[in-house]
């Protein structure tokens, strides 16, 4: 059993100001090993065509080692995972100022040679075109460190809005940036908002770096799960429903 995690004052206008807000052990170590327990489960299944989403990826340590590096879609298919993200809507609510809506869910991996995501903005990825605010519940499963490649962010720069859609942050957009690395802790809990730069290194480490990630809008603005997942699937879908013979290009 999951117990919502709750947001206090302080807590609230960190996240006004800075863009993002972590909430130290959020999670106890009991949700922790259920919620690992989910994890270790869902991976094992066989990867089937409408069912959860994994994608793959080469390892920078030796390429002929195949890894996943990111499961989508977990919540229809997983009742754990469908109660860990009924578990934070209530704290990405407290954000959003009303009742919140799951717009999407993933675990990213980032096992030993994983790669790294460049800086970006989530709303960069046309999430847009749904809705015109997120926020985003990242869950440290592992222990989240520099080594491995835990998540660095930028205080304030979420107040500038969107830079551009479709590519990540460029050089001149960060002139002024300073990234800072934010290590978390197993039931360590991020909260940040689309607009709020952040980015992550590589896993050159030989410990894995699990991270549950679960993307809220206000139910005001709509139920898009299902449209979003529908969109993505055209454009960059699961390993197991790509054409051999297409490019797929990850946005940002």
């Amino acid at each position: 059993m999951l117990n919502p995690p709750k947001l206090n004052a302080e807590h609230l206008e960190s996240f006004k100001r800075d863009g993002f807000v972590i909430l130290k052990g959020g999670f106890n170590a009991a949700e922790v090993a259920e919620i690992e327990k989910a994890t270790s489960e869902i991976v094992a299944r066989p990867e089937q065509s409408g069912k959860h989403w994994v994608y793959h990826e080469t390892s920078l340590k030796n390429d002929a080692d195949d890894l996943v590096c990111r499961i989508e879609n977990l919540s229809p298919f997983h009742s754990g995972f469908a109660e860990l993200s009924d578990a934070l809507k209530p704290s990405a609510g407290q954000l959003l100022g009303e009742d919140t809506v799951l717009f999407k869910e993933k675990i990213n991996f980032k096992m030993p040679g994983g790669d790294g995501f460049t800086p970006h903005q989530d709303s960069q990825a046309g999430w847009d075109a749904y809705a015109p605010m997120f926020v985003s519940v990242l869950v440290s499963i592992d222990a989240a460190t520099v080594e491995n490649g835990c998540l660095e962010m930028v205080a304030g720069f979420h107040q500038k809005g969107i830079y551009r859609h479709g590519e990540p942050l460029t050089d001149d957009d960060m002139a002024e940036m300073q990234f800072v690395a934010y290590p978390t802790e197993p039931g360590d809990i991020v909260y940040f908002d689309c607009y709020a730069p952040h980015k992550s290194a590589p896993n050159m480490s030989e410990t894995i770096r699990r991270i549950y990630f679960a993307t809220y809008n206000c139910l005001s603005d709509g139920e898009h799960m299902a449209s979003y997942y529908a969109d993505k699937h055209v454009t960059y879908p699961p390993d197991i429903d790509r054409d051999p013979a297409k490019e797929y290009r990850f946005k940002v």
